[in-house]
């Protein structure tokens, strides 16, 4: 059992105003875990007033000493690397192969990634008489979801010091632990007090605090579409600068020459993945016709061969979903896509048989439906779980317009042998981010979306540049 009873707040643990804490569940097996600390508007308060306090000495660093803080950051972070992964496979389910192998260095990267970008930022131009400087913009809240613990506040805090600004971050509420973890491991680096401040608690206590905060300058904000419409209706009065990245309906669009164990490992990989709790799965497989029949059989074995169990448990492909919530959610995809005629191929309602100190938890049959059109309710809204949907096309621009048919423009992904092929589709999707075969992730450029996806982008310097403003300093003779 976890006892988070203390916010970190101006670079001391404190309990909160008024203490209040939520009891949390292990997603696998349903029982209690641990307790969380919930803050209130004063704790909000208290952590935005140190944090403009920290900003006065904090915002005038040098470009050098940050990329110094952020490297002792990433240092300090792979000695804490399994304290992030058990924290992370405890709040999340994640299987701890995954959390080892993916959450925590993505998470870690994201310091290293961003001292890197700031050593070679530009951040004073030089134009004639006239300098042009970039400056950080403030104080930032930084909001963010329970799907990726680890990678999610750390590409924003990361982001937020490499510019110069002060924090308050706010976590999930389902997913405290790993955030905890990141606190301790930013005030062993030696955060300067006040710059980093870490207030859990409830979105619409919190995050509403924040977001109508006077002294707040930025919010950056990762969840849903209709949440972030609270968050830019209470940041309008005070025009705060609000980043968001909302979520996906991503597109594997395979190309009729595309090599199928690729396209199969794709599939399987960016829509399974973290049991399909990842805002760029995807969860739209676009398949040529006349290679069908071919491309289910063989991801029906793929999928068939995934192991589904006790995240602690070495070769567990996939965990459950982190709430009983988020499993009933799922369960209503599954069936509506029944009920509006798709074909069940695996998988489906319920849960798998799993031994009986599992039965509790929120475990999820991996799902694949075929004969899915682009209409359908699980091909155009936003599952966030292990259901995948196959839709046959009858031509490249077929699948192109299909593809780009979405209210969404998160994540692509095209799958094909022929690279000038592959690339000239890949230019063609409305999306923010495209893989093209079996590339690895790359966390070390942009991320965001288009549509509503989002607007804004995350990571290494496009993710610094959104926590500075411009500044013109005109008849400058020095």
């Amino acid at each position: 059992m976890r006892e988070l009873q203390n916010l970190y707040i101006d670079g001391i643990w404190r309990a909160p105003a008024e203490p209040a804490v939520l009891e949390l569940t292990d997603p696998a097996t349903g029982r209690p875990s641990g307790r969380a600390a919930l803050g209130g508007a004063t704790d909000v308060d208290r952590a935005v007033t140190a944090a403009r306090n920290a900003f006065a000495s904090f915002s005038i660093t040098t470009a050098g000493e940050r990329t110094g803080l952020l490297e002792a950051i990433g240092a300090e972070y792979a000695r804490r690397a399994e304290d992030m992964a058990q924290a992370v496979t405890e709040e999340l389910g994640s299987p701890l192969d995954l959390s080892r192998s993916l959450h925590v260095p993505s998470g870690q990267s994201q310091f290293h990634n961003a001292a890197q970008a700031l050593r070679n930022l530009g951040l004073v131009e030089k134009r004639g008489s006239t300098w042009v400087r970039r400056e950080p913009i403030g104080v930032c809240a930084l909001i963010t979801p329970w799907n990726y613990p680890a990678l999610q506040p750390a590409g924003k805090v990361a982001s937020a010091l490499a510019a110069g600004c002060t924090i308050v971050l706010k976590p999930a509420q389902l997913t405290p632990y790993s955030s905890v973890v990141l606190a301790e491991i930013l005030e062993a680096a030696g955060v300067p007090a006040g710059v980093f401040n870490l207030v859990m608690g409830r979105g619409s206590v919190i995050g509403d605090a924040l977001n109508q905060h006077p002294e707040v300058d930025m919010i950056s904000f990762t969840g849903s579409g209709p949440v972030a419409v609270g968050v830019l209706t209470a940041a309008a009065p005070t025009a705060k600068r609000v980043v968001t990245e909302l979520g996906g309906k991503s597109p594997q669009i395979v190309l009729p020459d595309a090599d199928l164990d690729t396209a199969v490992n794709t599939a399987v990989l960016y829509a399974l993945l973290n049991s399909g709790q990842t805002c760029g799965a995807a969860s739209r497989t676009l398949v040529p016709r006349e290679r069908l029949d071919e491309f289910l059989a063989a991801l029906t074995t793929a999928v068939e061969a995934l192991k589904v169990g006790d995240p602690h448990s070495q070769g567990t492909s996939m965990g459950p979903v982190v709430s009983a919530g988020q499993w009933d959610t799922v369960q209503g995809y599954i069936r509506k896509g029944i009920d509006e005629g798709a074909r069940l191929i695996t998988g489906g309602p319920g849960k798998p048989d799993l031994p009986d100190t599992l039965k509790d938890g929120h475990f999820v049959r991996p799902t694949v439906f075929a004969d899915v059109t682009n209409d359908m309710t699980i091909a155009r809204e936003e599952i966030f779980g292990p259901v995948l949907s196959v839709i046959a096309y009858e031509s490249v621009e077929d699948a192109i317009t299909i593809a780009n048919d979405s209210p969404y423009g998160l994540c692509g992904y095209v799958t094909g042998s022929d690279p000038q092929q592959a690339l000239a589709v890949a230019e063609r999707m409305r999306t923010g981010y495209v893989l093209i075969n079996d590339a690895d992730f790359d966390f070390n450029t942009s991320w965001g979306g288009y549509k509503q996806s989002g607007n804004g982008r995350e990571w290494a310097d496009f993710g610094i540049g959104e926590y500075l403003e411009t500044k013109s300093i005109v008849g400058v003779h020095a």
